[in-house]
């Protein structure tokens, strides 16, 4: 197998949150063989002499949306599929090229993607999956006009979810996922902002739909996921066994604890308002959901106080739909203005790694992780603009060992 040694740069350790000089980094075919803090010799392999950059693993975006290339959903999903598909492509590249590495998505990518990238016919980011978000009739994954009679067209790629009323539909679509290949299970647990019929207040599902997507998460080793804002949601979703808390914009401080203790982790999606704020309605956000933006966005920032008060660990997320990708990174600007950026950047490193449960794997060089790697110009720890611009900083890009980007020479 092929050695690659990187040398001569500062090389940043999400979990210490600091630039530490000296260390040698050595590259085995997709993984990391040695880390080392003197030279490490050898012989065989091609040097990377990195100047003074920063080595950096590569982020994790845990919440996006690869198979939306538009903002409408109606629109979206009456796409066909295969058209979808291909534009999953060019978005995945486009978060690849920004720095993402390793992306979860939250409703719509299916087993094809994530076997396009193992086989190298898309340039994206390795890719984690729940299949279709579950929601009940008239939830978050119900784009449907209240005019509308037909059924859902949940067979299409564009669609990101599909309805499930009752415990047994539930169990049922819960399984189908896991057995098409989701390695956990999405659930719309509370009313949203891009779809038409359900208020920010509303909840989804019963608490025995929600108990029993859970059950069977877990029966296949897994967790659910679930879509939330308010307290109410969130408290009774944590009732209920669910693990990871999707945006909970509006949380208060004895939920967050309650979370924090139950051993449930919360994934933030500030860019996802502030892109919908900027350019949403230009780009056919329905005006009844252009009107709901407000009540969350001005809870965003609040509640990452109250989670890292709380104890409660935070992965990064983006959530944007459609045109409003080109934001991805806006997040970490955002979340500085509340969170120190040390801890920002282990939201989509280290942090995420654990979240994801490929700690060791993904989100910090170290002997045996997958050698997902970035060369920055500049200090990730000091500068919260350092990844927009479509990565413009970035020299190098580097996923399981192989370069996707190298402006090194």
């Amino acid at each position: 197998m092929s050695l690659m040694l990187f040398a001569g740069g500062r090389f940043l350790d999400p979990v210490q949150g600091a630039l530490l000089d000296g260390i040698d980094v050595l590259i085995e075919g997709d993984r990391v063989r040695e880390v080392s803090d003197r030279p490490i010799q050898s012989p065989s392999a091609t040097r990377v002499d990195l100047r003074g950059r920063t080595l950096m693993p590569g982020l994790i975006d845990m919440h996006v949306h690869v198979v939306s290339s538009v903002v409408n959903g109606v629109a979206n999903a009456m796409t066909p599929s295969s058209l979808v598909a291909l534009r999953a492509g060019r978005v995945m590249n486009a978060m690849l090229m920004r720095g993402f590495t390793t992306v979860r998505d939250l409703g719509g990518a299916d087993l094809g993607l994530v076997m396009a990238v193992e086989e190298g016919l898309i340039d994206g980011p390795r890719l984690i999956i729940c299949g279709k978000a579950l929601s009940q009739t008239g939830g978050h994954s119900d784009p449907r006009a209240r005019s509308e009679t037909r059924p859902l067209y949940t067979g299409r790629l564009g669609q990101i979810g599909q309805i499930c009323d009752g415990v047994d539909a539930v169990r049922l679509a819960a399984r189908e996922e896991l057995r098409a290949g989701a390695t956990f299970v999405k659930i719309m647990a509370n009313g949203g902002v891009a779809s038409p019929n359900d208020p920010i207040h509303a909840l989804g599902f019963s608490r025995d739909e929600i108990r029993a997507a859970v059950e069977e998460a877990e029966n296949a080793g897994t967790y659910v996921a679930a879509h939330l804002y308010t307290d109410k949601a969130i408290a009774r979703a944590v009732d209920c066994g669910v693990h990871s808390l999707e945006h909970c914009n509006l949380i208060q401080s004895e939920t967050a604890t309650k979370a924090a203790a139950a051993g449930a982790f919360a994934v933030p999606t500030l860019a996802a308002y502030e892109g919908l704020a900027l350019e949403g309605a230009s780009f056919g956000l329905q005006p009844e959901s252009a009107a709901k933006i407000e009540t969350v966005r001005k809870g965003g920032l609040e509640s990452l106080a109250i989670m890292r008060e709380a104890g409660l660990p935070m992965g990064y997320g983006s959530d944007l739909l459609g045109q409003l990708q080109k934001y991805q990174t806006l997040e970490f600007e955002l979340r500085a203005r509340v969170l120190p950026l040390s801890e920002v950047l282990a939201s989509a490193t280290s942090t995420a790694a654990k979240l994801c449960r490929m700690e060791g794997e993904i989100g910090a060089l170290v002997p045996g992780a997958y050698a997902d790697l970035l060369v920055v110009d500049g200090d990730p720890l000091s500068d919260p603009q350092l990844f927009q611009n479509d990565g413009r900083a970035l020299r190098a890009i580097m996923r399981g060992g192989k370069f996707f980007k190298n402006e090194l020479n």
